[in-house]
């Protein structure tokens, strides 16, 4: 393999995605290994090489003696057709060993144009693609991140889905299959054992039926499978496994930096958003935890900047404790400290004091919606007053550019509410210039990202129809004549990869053909626009008898049964219900520190969230 691959690296660009021997890799002798896993993440290498998620289960596999974790990416249109004309398989970057020959094949699901890649990933490995033909206990193909909390447009190509968080599940998992390896046991015994470990979904004992509408008439469970699913949680993050070294990449990765969880889930309850659902119960991390992973990190790999990372950073309780700790060492090291995910209400001098400290991070703030009356439809919470007053703070701070996000075709939207996108970003840009301490000699610019909503399951919307390809469009030339000033630009989101993102969000397995079909014909890395192509989709669902439509622009009864329904992610139906009806109302829900809505995710903490 080696020999082969340097024969065709110098054709490639970026050849250093696809050599392995990073820093801080691991490689260990197969001969003296039991199990290996190849986690798979189905894009190029500096996405993947980006996720957080990745780095810790590759460590924490990889601190058990007898296991070995590889890393393993999509290759790109140059490697991929090399690979092929030369007949090298998928392999692993720390062995260059062909993964076909692993006992797990491990799929982060991150967002749901990937899932042809998975298709080709299986393909390149040399393995049939639909598990019902990969009849031998290995390789296991499971699959796992937020797209699995909906995993039935690819259920038949995986054996099974991990549900909710990995650091337990993943090695119990694990250390059934050795059982299961050197009892002999086939894969259908395997699956049937995998199926009683909590947190573990094996779609092929479960049998979906229809009613004549095309709605889910039910789900039943096959051999003893559970009725419902339930995901797997850590309760305490200070006792969970976290990392003292990630792999450093040889090329720029998207976000090449040491990072640190602060905390999991989410207070606020924005109805558009299912990770703040999906990862409930919220859960911190002790400051001096986190401070302690971030210096070890650090001093590991070399970094100069660090992420204090979660879905709401600055909604963390410790804070400025935490910052002032951490200062002590990143000021005399020159490490800038950033702080992704900060939320406009609660935005502070003294915050943007100690991010700044080394040197200054661009700021983003996520609006979402233009006018308060939609902001208050999807339960985000802050007024405009406090939109301006966090961009005052930022720009007297030295700041000169902000970016904001919003989101375009929101349940019960108007024109109106479009057009206060822009006027909302008007409004920043005449308080830079109206305010009197102003950075000297600076202009402002204010970058406007406006992405297409799409309605994802286990949230408050998922009720809810998707606005059409061709209500998109004309609200996003809305958008574009609405804007009266150069210092203003905006993006917007592809409405077809939407539209498609949404059919498969909210899809059912009868998916399956369809996706199949449109990876034979050519779609691969569809996250990606140079490589999407909604043709193939639209041919592939007309083959296959599918109504995009039906899945995507459909609204939903409270009765109806979702395809997902038989996973619980501890979030209930009843709760979802009553802050979809509160949405139409244009009623808010405090957050979770404020007032507990009874979202039902304290019973996966045994009591209540906050005490």
């Amino acid at each position: 393999m080696k020999k082969d691959l340097e024969r065709i690296l110098l054709q490639v660009q970026k050849p250093s995605r696809y050599t392995g021997g990073e820093l801080g890799s691991v490689v260990k002798d197969p001969e003296k290994v039991d199990v290996r896993f190849a986690f798979c993440f189905p894009d190029v290498y500096e996405v993947g090489m980006s996720h957080l998620g990745m780095k810790i289960l590759y460590a924490l596999t990889n601190a058990r003696e007898n296991y070995w974790c590889e890393r393993v990416f999509a290759p790109d249109q140059d490697m991929e057709q090399l690979m092929r004309e030369r007949g090298i398989p998928l392999y692993g970057l720390e062995s260059l060993d062909a993964i076909g020959e692993f006992d797990f094949i491990g799929f982060t699901l991150q967002y749901e144009m990937s899932f042809t890649a998975v298709l080709n990933m299986l393909d390149l490995a040399g393995l049939e693609v639909r598990s019902k033909d990969r009849r031998n206990l290995w390789p296991v193909v499971v699959a796992g991140g937020p797209c699995a909390c909906n995993p039935e447009p690819v259920a038949d190509f995986i054996d099974l889905f991990i549900l909710g968080e990995g650091e337990e599940v993943n090695l119990e998992l694990m250390d059934l299959y050795l059982v299961c390896k050197k009892e002999g046991c086939s894969k259908q015994e395997f699956l049937r054992r995998a199926a009683q470990i909590e947190g573990i979904y094996v779609p092929s004992l479960y049998e979906v039926r229809y009613h004549p509408d095309g709605t889910v008439a039910a789900v039943a469970p096959q051999e003893g499978a559970p009725a419902v699913v339930h995901k797997r949680i850590i309760r305490d993050l200070d006792k969970v496994f976290y990392p003292e070294n990630f792999v450093v990449p040889f090329t720029q990765a998207v976000h090449d930096r040491a990072m640190v969880e602060v905390l999991r889930g989410c207070i606020r309850g924005c109805r558009f958003c299912q990770a703040g659902f999906i990862y409930r119960p919220f859960r911190e991390k002790q400051e001096d935890t986190i401070n302690r992973n971030a210096h070890t990190l650090c001093d590991n790999t070399g970094y100069d900047e660090v992420s204090l990372t979660s879905l709401s950073t600055s909604d963390y309780s410790q804070l400025e404790p935490l910052l002032n700790g951490m200062l002590t060492w990143t000021e005399p090291d020159a490490v800038n400290i950033a702080l992704p995910s900060l939320r406009v209400d609660n935005f502070s001098k003294e915050l943007i004091d100690r991010v700044a400290a080394v040197r200054k991070s661009s700021l983003t703030f996520a609006p979402e919606a233009g006018t308060q009356r939609m902001r208050d439809v999807i339960n985000k919470n802050i007024t405009e007053e406090e939109v301006l007053r966090t961009c005052r703070t930022a720009f007297e701070g030295g700041f000169t550019n902000v970016k904001l996000y919003f989101m375009l075709g929101l349940p019960t939207e108007t024109d109106e509410d479009v057009e206060g996108i822009v006027h909302l970003a008007q409004k920043v840009v005449d308080l830079f210039y109206h305010l009197p301490d102003k950075p000297k000699g600076k202009g402002v610019s204010v970058n406007v990202s406006v992405a297409c909503f799409v309605p994802k399951p286990f949230t408050p919307f998922e009720f809810e129809p998707q606005d059409t390809m061709e209500n998109l469009r004309r609200k996003q030339k809305i958008l574009l004549e609405t804007v009266r000033s150069r210092k203003i630009n905006v993006k917007y989101h592809d409405s077809p990869t939407s539209f498609l993102e949404a059919v498969l969000a909210r899809g059912d397995r009868r998916l399956c053909p369809m996706v199949e079909y449109a990876w034979r014909s050519g779609s691969k890395l569809d996250g990606w626009n140079d490589y999407f192509r909604m043709e193939r989709w639209e041919d592939a669902a007309e083959v296959c008898g599918i109504d995009l439509a039906f899945y995507a622009n459909r609204t939903r009864s409270y009765d109806e049964i979702m395809p997902w329904d038989h996973l619980d992610y501890g979030v209930s139906k009843a709760f979802l219900i009553r802050e979809n009806e509160r949405a139409h109302q244009d009623a808010t829900t405090p957050h979770c520190r404020n007032h507990c809505a009874g979202c039902g995710a304290n019973r996966l903490l045994g009591g209540a969230c906050f005490g």
